[in-house]
């Protein structure tokens, strides 16, 4: 293996002033980061409380009390730690700036002499630290916390939130080469992404060496998971989980041979993130095609159509090939993100157009889809086909909620939202040597160098909703570099031009275009009509059923513009799809109507249950939006697949 990766810009490098995502990215500074705010100080009205400020608080000795929330509870300070240095490096804030350094002062004042930092024990079992490592989530805990110290170093250049996690890293890196804990991973994988960007700017080796050793003795006998619960220091946390089964972490085989995702759909994915980012750094080429392995079996058997992962609610897991429930299905908003952040990494070593195209969709659908278009509501769970008046408790329909909620008792999903659009700027570009990729079409500015001479990129577009891109580069002074213009599989009628003169074009790879002087103009035009997908029959969800798209995103019906019982209404697949942009709807969107026809539910003019006839069919127009803006009206229906006219 001998690769060299693409890096991200630095995102103060970054400018995104777009058509679709200045709906979201314009929410995390003046929305989302507020009102997380109020949500971790516990004061959002009619909302589950966050009580994770407060645990902190009682931790550093700043006031009485008891530990209250999930045992993960400290990670929503962290991501919102995380979003909050990402807007710092959009639009500096001093207030903002101020109120996240208190933040850190406090963390500060919460870790112990030897470097621990983790609430829970801290507060509620101080003699158990490091006595569940399947369960406690201190791993998980202390990864998302390295991660934003990272991002608040790059972006600020203060180094004490940086600092305070080297103690918790040394600590680590201390206590699990002792041999009592020589086989010793953690249950929820994080701590090795933590450590390995740890590594990447402090340049302290063990942190790289620890995060490698997690990752090779995964699965690996004696498989410590399976084991830790007999040792007489065991404490139990989620009996809910409890017989342990090593696929939900991951660890029921070494991770080389590994080769379909299992388990926990989160905890798998952010394990992928780590084993990319590993073969990259050690050249490792087994361990990289280990990853591939694993993308191809998500991609090919286990990934819903809008970039959502993870089957089952029960255990918030991957099940088998081709299960794929609409209704009962979790696909967590983390889980999607995860999938990202995987296919970025995958992207950046590779640099294959597949990657990227996975990585858009899951953005543009689920983790959008994740957050109401006001930044105040979230759906954790995301479900393809939804009756609200069936999401009851104590059935499987539980865990689905009809309408985004203002938190959650387990918030995980929101602030990593925050997060995650926060740092868009991270997926829309890379760099290598003198080569400038653009991954994503997102308007706005870059700035980049070629040969060490400042690059200016702009981009104009309307996408998704338009298959136009303009980009044009401008250099201080004479240079020379290459652009790299990724070309999706779902594009045709491909034209590409650089100040005029037509480029080499293939859909599903990126265009190379040489940069030579101080200015050129690139000109990307493609179509991507809506069109009609189906699904492999083997799922069986689907069979029977279609689904329509429109270059990344996925359309769905909804009872706001369909009426009732949605399952009563028949696509006509034989009449071409019609596009129309509404200015007025959900901030401006294409609306896809299709021919159709609907159940006469008036014709059944009995009361009975059953019936010895057959109902008849009229005809009717369907209407179609994003599935990423669904949920933003009144409360409904929802569906995504839909039954077709045989």
């Amino acid at each position: 293996m001998n690769q060299r990766r693409r890096n991200v810009l630095p995102l103060n490098k970054v400018k995104v002033d777009d058509f679709f995502w200045n709906k979201y990215t314009r929410l995390v500074t003046d929305q989302i980061i507020p009102y997380q705010w109020e949500a971790l100080n516990d004061r959002v009205e009619d909302a589950e409380p966050s009580h994770c400020i407060k645990n902190f608080e009682i931790a550093a000795g700043l006031r009485e009390g008891e530990f209250k929330g999930a045992v993960f509870q400290d990670t929503d300070l962290a991501k919102w730690l995380e979003a909050v240095a990402y807007s710092l490096a959009y639009e500096p804030d001093a207030e903002l700036e101020k109120r996240a350094d208190a933040m850190i002062d406090l963390i500060g004042k919460a870790q112990q002499p030897d470097g621990y930092l983790d609430t829970y024990f801290i507060i509620k079992e101080p003699d158990k630290k490091f006595c569940n490592l399947r369960e406690g989530h201190e791993f998980y805990t202390a990864g998302h916390f390295m991660e934003a110290a990272v991002a608040y170093y790059q972006v600020t250049g203060k180094e004490k939130f940086l600092h305070i996690m080297q103690r918790v890293a040394d600590l680590i890196c201390e206590v699990f080469h002792q041999e009592a804990f020589q086989q010793a991973v953690p249950g929820h994988e994080e701590v090795e992404i933590g450590l390995i960007r740890l590594y990447q700017v402090t340049g302290e080796r063990r942190y790289l060496e620890m995060a490698k050793d997690f990752v090779d003795r995964r699965g690996t006998e004696p498989n410590y998971l399976i084991h830790e619960s007999e040792k007489e220091s065991w404490i139990d946390i989620f009996k809910d989980v409890n017989p342990f089964f090593p696929q939900y972490s991951q660890c029921h085989k070494p991770v080389r041979m590994q080769d379909t995702a299992e388990g926990h759909a989160v905890r798998a994915v952010y394990l992928y993130c780590a084993m990319a980012d590993l073969a990259y750094e050690y050249q490792d080429e087994g361990l990289l095609h280990a990853c591939e392995k694993l993308y191809d079996n998500i991609i090919k058997k286990r990934m819903y159509l809008t970039g959502g992962i993870g089957s089952s609610g029960a255990y918030e897991r991957f099940t088998t090939d081709y299960d794929l429930p609409n209704d009962t299905n979790y696909a967590e908003s983390c889980a999607s993100i995860g999938l990202a952040l995987f296919c970025r990494r995958m992207l950046a070593i590779t640099g294959e157009e597949k990657y990227a195209e996975t990585m858009e969709c899951a953005l543009m659908n689920t983790v959008t889809a994740g957050i109401a278009l006001d930044g105040k509501s979230f759906f954790y769970v995301n479900p393809l086909e939804v009756w609200p008046d069936n999401c009851m408790d104590h059935t499987s329909m539980a865990h689905v909620k009809p309408v985004r909620q203002k938190w959650f008792g387990c918030a995980c999903c929101p602030p990593n939202i925050a997060r995650t659009l926060a740092s868009l700027g991270e997926y829309v570009y890379a760099t290598q040597e003198n080569d400038l990729w653009v991954n994503l079409f997102v308007g706005g500015e870059a700035e980049a160098s070629f040969g060490g001479i400042p690059v200016k990129a702009e981009v104009e577009t309307r996408f998704p909703f338009e298959g136009k891109v303009k980009l044009t580069l401008t250099a201080e002074k004479e240079a020379k570099g290459t652009i790299r213009l990724r070309i999706p599989s779902y594009a045709s009628e491909i034209s590409l031009s650089c100040d005029g003169k037509t480029v080499t074009a293939e859909a599903g790879s990126y265009a190379k275009i040489p940069f030579e002087g101080t200015k050129k103009e690139i000109t990307l035009s493609f179509v991507m009509p809506p069109h009609f997908v189906y699904a492999n029959p083997k799922v069986r969800a689907d069979a029977g059923k279609v689904a329509v798209k429109r270059g990344p995103l996925v359309y769905c019906m909804e009872q706001a513009d369909n009426g009732e019982n949605l399952s009563n209404l028949f696509v006509d697949t034989t009449v071409e799809p019609v596009v129309t942009y509404e200015s007025g709807l959900l901030g401006g969107t294409d609306v896809i109507r299709l021919s159709g026809k609907r159940m006469d539910a008036e014709a059944w003019s009995s009361d009975a249950l059953y019936a010895e006839k057959r109902v008849p069919l009229k005809e009717t127009e369907l209407t179609l939006v994003p599935y990423c803006y669904w949920g933003n009206r009144k409360t409904g229906e929802m569906q995504t697949w839909m039954k077709f006219l045989q």
